[in-house]
């Protein structure tokens, strides 16, 4: 009778454990994406040959899903971040540039993942908002604000104001041209203290670095790493009297040593990318919580950054500005030890106006039940785990309005577009120019056009281009 109640009483405790464990999987997961200002393809250890050294992203590559046919929303920051915050590819993306901003009545993922009571916060670059109250990040879904608003803001390594939920602050240590305080560890800090208050509700943290973004500029201890192992030829900006290349005026300031600084900023990031997690685990909830770690773009070659020397966009032709590979296609590194315990190389094609619909996959919410949502990505959520399902192919689309003469102009002068089906991307330099096109995978250096051959293939991909 004794061992028949014993007997019953596991049975119950078992049943409930398995019950208390059905139900914790359901909780929707915490979500932290990580993006990353002008990181090359190549430029961390994970995917390639590099000298610069990520062992902690190469760690969490390690152990989660690497993305090897990933894409941004654009070859340059704001259209690129536009996208990823709104869902929408360059087809309904009304303007193309850089001069983009995200408009009041836009929906972003923050706001999507309000509906499913998440609380949510946004640490590091934003330079998508036009107006403050309006289009600021507390206006656009963030319950929390902290960093650099405008895009000349985000060209400072050592900014001297940043902002707090929409108060500019001082940075006093960064005054009188003194270097005290540098911004991706302050934007690491703030998400770690975010990360570890006590909450109810899940919570979604974007941490939006503003490396390897020039300015060049580190703090000493990861530019000592690269000291003497690469040969050096300073950036000279402005420190002549007179401008060093079409970047001076942004980056004025003379670096001695830019390929060990731009080596050390990536070696920072990667430091604080490892807080981050660390922070997760300590806390006890790395394991349902889903960490994205990407670029905006591919890499520049400002204030002195030399992105040929470190093949930073291998095995891909291009940098940002191109809408060749090199200027698109993106480390993705996902991490969620609660559904991805396998760790695998994955080649699915997806791009930045997958993220929001994921994100209202991940949480739960209908994204039929939101007013004004207009998104044209998809869910990838079906491949973030084991078991990944197959996703229908489709045709991704890019379209760049290049600036005439200065980078920043805001002036328009040409119009680049990009489209890929499968294995095939077809590329247009110029509203007039010939449609190019490549097998991406046999040729993923854009070097053998084979459009006068593959005449079906390019039936698909002209209509497109002459919309």
């Amino acid at each position: 009778m004794i061992k028949s109640i014993v007997s019953k009483a596991i049975k119950f405790a078992l049943v409930g454990s398995m019950a208390s464990s059905a139900l914790a999987a359901a909780e929707p997961p915490n979500i932290v994406f990580i993006l990353t200002d002008d990181l090359g393809f190549n430029q961390i250890g994970a995917y390639g040959n590099t000298p610069i050294k990520t062992p902690n992203l190469d760690k969490l590559a390690n152990q989660g899903i690497r993305f090897t046919q990933a894409y941004a929303g654009n070859t340059v920051s704001s259209p690129s971040r536009v996208s990823l915050f709104t869902g929408r590819d360059s087809q309904l993306m009304t303007n193309n540039s850089n001069t983009v901003q995200l408009g009041e009545l836009d929906i972003t993922m923050a706001h999507v993942l309000k509906y499913a009571n998440y609380d949510t916060a946004l640490f590091g670059k934003y330079s998508i908002g036009s107006q403050m109250g309006v289009t600021d990040p507390l206006a656009m879904g963030f319950d929390t604000w902290f960093g650099l608003y405008s895009i000349t803001e985000g060209h400072r390594q050592y900014p001297q104001v940043v902002w707090r939920d929409g108060v500019k602050i001082r940075v006093e240590e960064n005054e009188a041209n003194n270097k005290g305080a540098y911004a991706q560890k302050m934007f690491t800090d703030e998400a770690i203290d975010y990360i570890n208050e006590d909450r109810d509700n899940p919570f979604f943290v974007m941490l939006n670095y503003s490396s390897p973004h020039a300015e060049l500029a580190a703090p000493e201890e990861y530019i000592k790493l690269y000291d003497g192992v690469f040969e050096e030829e300073p950036y000279l900006g402005m420190s002549s009297g007179v401008p060093s290349d079409k970047y001076a005026a942004y980056y004025p300031e003379k670096v001695d040593n830019p390929k060990a600084t731009l080596a050390g900023m990536v070696t920072a990031l990667d430091d604080y990318v490892g807080m981050v997690v660390q922070t997760l685990k300590d806390k006890g909830i790395e394991d349902n919580t889903v960490i994205f770690f990407t670029s905006d773009n591919g890499p520049h070659d400002e204030g002195g950054a030399d992105p040929h020397f470190f093949k930073a966009s291998e095995p891909y032709q291009g940098i940002k500005r191109d809408l060749y590979d090199g200027g698109i296609h993106v480390p993705m590194i996902v991490s969620w030890p609660e559904q991805i315990t396998k760790a695998r190389v994955d080649e699915t094609p997806w791009h930045f106006a997958d993220v929001l619909p994921t994100f209202a996959a991940l949480a739960g919410v209908s994204v039929n039940d939101i007013p004004r949502y207009k998104s044209n990505g998809v869910s990838i959520k079906g491949i973030l785990n084991d078991t990944p399902e197959d996703i229908a192919e489709r045709t991704l689309y890019w379209e760049f309005g290049k600036q005439l003469g200065d980078p920043n102009s805001g002036i328009v002068g040409e119009v680049f577009q990009a489209a890929r089906r499968g294995d095939w991307k077809a590329v247009r330099y110029g509203v007039d120019g010939p449609i190019e096109l490549y097998n991406i995978m046999t040729d993923p250096g854009e070097v053998n056009d084979v459009a006068q051959e593959n005449k079906e293939v390019m039936s698909h991909f002209t209509p497109l281009f002459n919309k």
